[in-house]
């Protein structure tokens, strides 16, 4: 094991009058907001770019106002619009301006579908006149204002609706949308899940037409799920969920004409998916991205509105897979910025409209991880990278020619910037594994900071009566490659005494748990074990991200193959560490880390004493079409990808303790994974415990649901241990 550095847990003053006999975290004080942080919530720069606003709550009455904030000074300017000024709204939980800022859509009585889809009343609230206006009776999806700020586009019951603020009258645009088969504006379930978006239509540029997605589900097979509730019979909730192998929507591309009232269709050949569509300045072009089933050939199209004529701007290969962004940004001039993983590491590119090569601007061994935008003024391209270690985020600024590199916010940990729209300036949001998250303002051309918005001090404080044990970094050689790991000891660590060993992991493809940030509650309950006596280590495995594409995609095909082998052998070699007791050595996952952690007992039954795993994923035959297959290709391809590394393919593999948490409600890892699982436990005579949670979905939540979830799995800990 090799240090690459230790985090300086006691560098904050505060730290260091922490005792011995400090107060002892609770699962009941994690999940009752106890270690809550502040921040500034739904931060938005105004055009002039030299203010900005925030969405405040008033918790004394519920009430919610929209607040405008002066970046030079940061005072508030002035309460832009309050909910208790509002006779038809008691709050509001988002919003957003039309394009010359005159109006604000607010949202209201916000219910979410599924992990990004909600269903919400909707108003417009006039700045000028104060005046507010409801956009429909009735609950709808995704509402977007038009550019001229006259009209809202949204989604009803599958079909694209236009709302016109003035004369209050609603036009219907498609008429063919019916539940579980025909969707027009609106994503799909697994376009939702896996392309990570649900609007799927956008007005050009000067609002006279919109492109929008049309999804046929009728040959999408049904998964269906009982709804227990509290009634007397349970109701079924049946929705379209294509598995790894079976039958996608058919998703056409299509383009209304808001004056004729015509619409199009855009024909994009073979395309399979269209996981983005995206308007040029040129109010006639739409660029377009499509991608193959396989996932390894994405295409980028510019389609010319006027006859509806298609054009290849460019297009991506790769062996394993090519991962689709938000990133696309079009220039004055449309030529445009794109990032790319082609030369092995995650970088930022410039083309010109035309779609040809101008410039690689950033390079090196390390990963853009977040693309912030381009000040064409200055000259500078505004991104976050793994320029200083790969758990840690910096913010830098290059010249669209990859010159004169500015480090703007580059501290060890995780630096976040929120630029104001003239890249005037940006709010840095810093923490790492013992600082809080800290908000300060920054000039964006220089990094310099001129002044600090939030520090987090009161929960600092709070912390300081808590046995806090920070987690330490480092790195652990295993099957050939320097993994990140972390490790959280008791605050009384005696390095002569033996210790149980419990690891945490996700182990996704991609994914990162080793990361120099503030804490999440899981991390609190990690917290929680160590005050009991546990070592708590994570280990990134091959597979997971931001150390290049090799190391990335190496799994690809054999999910659960070399990400298990590499936990097993994490597990051995810190097991042979003096403090480590090696007979008490035990794991846990959720989701895909359920997956894991199932697999690490088995296939690791001479290593692991325990295991829990909380909406695993037992087989990949079970799982969504785009996340498996970009990984796996088909069941139909790749028989034995899928089925060497199922879990419950060898469950007489069990020997130590195991415990298995599922909610019915799961839409995402259906419930179907774990009770496949428990049968073929059952049929191998294999003891063990295992817990459904009636109606939760795949973050098994709500009331006192996560309280009970992890007091159980502590107690199982306690237990077997």
């Amino acid at each position: 094991m090799k240090n690459f550095y230790v985090l300086l847990i006691f560098s904050l003053g505060f730290f260091a009058t922490i005792n011995a006999q400090g107060k002892q975290i609770s699962v009941e004080k994690i999940y009752a907001g106890e270690f809550d942080t502040e921040g500034l919530p739904l931060l938005q720069s105004m055009k002039n770019g030299k203010q900005y606003t925030i969405l405040n709550l008033d918790r004394s009455n519920g009430s919610s106002r929209l607040d405008k904030y002066d970046y030079t000074t940061l005072e508030k300017v002035e309460t832009i619009v309050s909910s208790s000024d509002l006779e038809s709204i008691q709050n509001f939980s988002s919003y957003s301006f039309s394009e010359d800022e005159s109006k604000i859509l607010l949202a209201t009585q916000v219910e979410p579908i599924f992990r990004r889809s909600t269903l919400g009343i909707f108003f417009v609230y006039d700045i000028e006149s104060k005046s507010l206006t409801k956009v429909s009776d009735a609950k709808i999806q995704e509402p977007l204002l038009s550019p001229d700020g006259r009209q809202v586009a949204y989604v009803s019951s599958n079909n694209l609706y236009i709302f016109d603020i003035t004369s209050k009258k609603t036009r219907q645009i498609t008429d063919d949308g019916v539940k579980n088969k025909i969707i027009n504006g609106v994503t799909d379930w697994v376009y939702e899940e896996e392309f990570a978006f649900v609007r799927a239509f956008a007005w050009n540029s000067n609002g006279t037409k919109i492109a929008f997605l049309r999804f046929d589900e009728t040959d999408v097979p049904e998964f269906s799920m009982d709804v227990y509730g509290a009634e007397l019979y349970p109701r079924p909730y049946v929705f379209k969920y294509p598995k790894a192998g079976e039958n996608n929507a058919i998703v056409t591309l299509h383009i209304f004409d808001v004056q004729d009232g015509q619409i199009s269709k855009v024909d994009l050949g073979d395309a399979y998916y269209i996981p983005r569509i995206k308007w040029m300045h040129n109010s006639n072009y739409l660029s377009v991205q499509t991608i193959n089933r396989h996932q390894d050939h994405l295409m980028l199209h510019a389609v010319n509105a006027t006859d509806n004529s298609v054009s290849l701007l460019l297009e991506e290969r790769d062996k394993a897979y090519v991962d689709v962004t938000d990133n696309l940004t079009f220039l004055a001039d449309d030529s445009f910025i794109w990032t790319s993983e082609k030369d092995g590491n995650n970088h930022i590119y410039l083309y010109n409209e035309e779609g040809q090569l101008m410039n690689q601007i950033t390079k090196g061994q390390w990963e853009v991880t977040n693309y912030y935008g381009y000040d064409q003024n200055e000259d500078r391209v505004y991104y976050q990278s793994t320029e200083n270690g790969s758990i840690n985020r910096g913010v830098y600024s290059i010249s669209s020619g990859g010159k004169n590199k500015e480090a703007l916010a580059a501290d060890k940990g995780t630096n976040t910037a929120d630029f104001s729209a003239d890249f005037t300036y940006f709010v840095n949001t810093y923490s790492n594994a013992a600082t809080p998250p800290v908000y300060t303002l920054h000039l964006a051309l220089t990094g310099k900071k001129l002044k600090s918005i939030k520090d987090n001090a009161a929960l600092k404080q709070k912390l300081s009566g808590y046995d806090i044990s920070f987690k330490e970094f480092s790195t652990l050689k295993v099957n050939g490659n320097d993994l990140n790991m972390y490790m959280i000891k008791p605050k009384d660590f005696d390095s002569s005494k033996k210790y149980p060993l419990f690891m945490t992991q996700y182990s996704g493809p991609g994914s990162q748990s080793v990361a120099n940030r503030w804490m999440a509650s899981n991390d609190y309950w990690h917290e929680m074990l160590a005050q009991q006596g546990y070592i708590i280590a994570c280990v990134d495995g091959r597979g997971t991200g931001f150390k290049g594409s090799d190391f990335k995609k190496i799994t690809q095909k054999e999910l659960g193959k070399y990400e298990v082998e590499d936990q097993i052998t994490a597990a051995k070699k810190l097991s042979e560490l003096p403090y480590i007791d090696a007979k008490r050595t035990g794991i846990w996952g959720w989701s895909y880390g359920g997956f894991m952690s199932t697999n690490c007992i088995l296939k690791g039954n001479d290593v692991f004493e325990t295991a829990i795993a909380v909406a695993p994923v037992t087989s990949w035959r079970f799982y969504d079409s785009i996340y498996t297959e970009r990984y796996m290709q088909t069941p139909q391809e790749n028989a034995s990808g899928y089925d060497d590394n199922s879990p419950f393919n060898y469950p007489e593999l069990l020997k130590g303790d195991y415990l298995l948490i599922h909610g019915s409600g799961d839409d995402n890892v259906h419930v179907q994974n774990s009770m496949r699982m428990i049968e073929a436990l059952v049929q191998a005579n294999k003891q063990f415990d295992w817990a459904i949670y009636p109606d939760k979905n795949h973050s098994i939540y709500g009331g006192n649901t996560r309280v009970h979830l992890y007091n159980m799995m502590t107690n199982f800990i306690k237990d077997n241990l």
